[in-house]
C-alpha cells in the first residue's frame, strides 16, 4: 500500500454557520450582498433540476466569504467577483449532474474530487446534495488545509480530504476503484484525466471531466487511453452557460473493466507521457 497525507479535521479561523449571519455586518462590500441575492446560483440551480433549500444558499454564501478569505493566503481562484462566483464556480459546478442518468446524484452515491483546488466541483455537489460521500484529492499542502477548514466551516460531514497527487492516491487500498462518481474539472487533456480518474472509478460507475467546448477531436484522441485503463462508452454533454461566452462539455466515461495495477504510472508520467 502507498501512504499518503489524510488530512484531518479541524478548525484552523474563520466561522461556523452559527456565526455566519453576523458576518453580513462586516463594513465588506464584497461580502455584504452575498446573504441578500443568491439570484444567478438559483436561477442556474434551478435550471440543472436541482432545488436549494434556504441552508444550502446560506453555506453558498459562507463558502463564498471562505474563498475569498483563503485566496488572501493561498492562489485559489482568479474569479472573486459575487456574480462571477455564482456562474463560473458554483453553478458550473453543479452542471455535473447533467452528465449523470437522470440527472441526479443519489443518496449514499460515493464521489471523489480529483485536483479539487478551492473545492471545486465537490463542495457545491456536497452542499446541494449533502447525503453524497465525497472525498477531495488535492496535493498542494496549503490548499488541502483551506479545503479541511471549508468542511469544518459549512458543517459538512461525511467528507474528507487526501493530501496526495493523484496518481500516488490511486493506489491506496480504500481509494482504488472504490467510487460511484469522479469529478475532475482540471484543465488537463482528457487522455491525461483519464488516467488520474478512472483508477478511482468503480467497475459500472462513471467518471465525469468538465471540459470546454470543441472537445471532439480531444476525446478521439484520448480513446485508446480511455480503453486501458479500463473505459467504455463515451458520452459527450454540451451545456450552454447562460453566464458565461462559452460553452461547457461535460465528457461522461463509462467504467467497464477494472483498471491494470501499473496504472496510473508514477506521479508526473501521465502528463509527460500520456498513454
Amino acid at each position: 500500500m502507498v501512504e499518503a497525507d489524510i488530512v484531518s479535521y479541524g478548525v484552523i479561523s474563520g466561522m461556523c454557520m452559527e456565526c455566519f449571519e453576523s458576518t453580513i455586518c462586516r463594513n465588506d462590500n464584497n461580502l455584504g450582498n452575498y446573504m441578500l441575492n443568491m439570484d444567478i446560483l438559483e436561477a442556474g440551480a434551478n435550471k440543472l433540476g436541482i432545488n436549494l433549500a434556504t441552508r444550502h444558499i446560506d453555506q453558498f454564501g459562507l463558502y463564498y466569504h471562505e474563498i475569498l478569505d483563503g485566496n488572501r493566503r493561498t492562489n485559489l481562484t482568479r474569479i472573486t467577483d459575487f456574480e462571477e462566483m455564482q456562474g463560473l464556480h458554483f453553478v458550473d459546478s453543479l452542471s455535473v449532474v447533467a452528465g449523470l442518468p437522470g440527472r441526479m446524484i443519489y443518496p449514499n452515491t460515493t464521489v471523489i474530487d480529483i485536483g479539487s483546488g478551492a473545492g471545486l466541483p465537490g463542495i457545491p455537489l456536497k452542499i446541494a446534495f449533502p447525503d453524497i460521500h465525497l472525498t477531495l484529492v488535492e496535493s498542494n499542502g496549503k490548499k488541502a488545509e483551506f479545503l479541511e477548514h471549508v468542511i469544518e466551516s459549512l458543517g459538512i460531514g461525511d467528507t474528507i480530504v487526501v493530501c496526495s497527487r493523484a496518481e500516488t492516491a490511486a493506489h491506496i487500498s480504500g481509494l482504488r476503484e472504490s467510487f460511484d462518481l469522479v469529478v475532475s474539472r482540471a484543465v488537463a487533456r482528457l487522455d491525461i484525466l483519464a488516467e488520474l480518474t478512472l483508477p478511482f472509478c468503480r467497475v459500472g460507475r462513471l467518471a465525469i471531466a468538465q471540459k470546454g467546448d470543441n472537445v471532439h477531436d480531444e476525446v478521439k484522441s484520448a480513446a485508446s487511453a480511455i480503453e486501458a485503463l479500463g473505459g467504455g462508452e463515451i458520452t459527450i454533454t454540451e451545456i450552454d452557460l447562460s453566464y458565461s461566452d462559452s460553452m461547457r462539455t461535460l465528457v461522461s466515461i463509462e467504467k467497464i473493466e477494472q483498471t491494470i495495477d501499473n496504472l496510473p504510472r508514477r506521479p508526473g508520467m501521465p502528463a509527460k507521457r500520456p498513454l
